[in-house]
């Protein structure tokens, strides 16, 4: 891992998904919601592996390299590596699906307001959670 300011970045923009998700929220685009959810959690926790040492891998689902070296991450992220996982799985199952659908599906009339409250609250609890360690 070269680039150091790599972490902060991704932090970064993840709080600016995070403030697009209200407006998304807002206008009851619950399809969006999730899809870009996703991309605040994937951020946030790639940041919070960059910032433990660890190189993320190039793709959506971080889960397995965050339980596999659990022990590097910070001492108060531990606690929640479990839950961090499996957010970051559960939303890595929607990530196309809520973007592109699929000849049955429909994202906009699929995904429904507790999707998008689910969605939005966990990608704020992970950016809080991981925020908290990078700045």
């Amino acid at each position: 891992m070269k680039n150091k300011d790599l972490a902060t970045d991704y932090i970064q923009r993840a709080g600016h998904r995070l403030a697009a998700l209200e407006v998304l929220f807002e206008r009851q685009s619950h399809a969006d919601v999730v899809r870009e959810g996703q991309e605040v959690v994937e951020l946030c926790l790639k940041a919070l592996l960059r910032v433990s040492g660890i190189e993320p891998p190039r793709s959506h689902d971080v889960s397995d390299i965050l339980i596999e070296n659990k022990i590097r991450l910070p001492s108060q992220i531990q606690l929640h590596a479990e839950t961090l996982a499996k957010i970051s799985k559960k939303m890595r199952r929607d990530r196309e699906l809520s973007f592109y659908g699929s000849e049955d599906l429909t994202p906009s009339t699929f995904y429904s307001l507790e999707d998008s409250q689910e969605a939005i609250h966990d990608a704020r609890w992970v950016y809080a959670t991981c925020e908290a360690v990078i700045k």
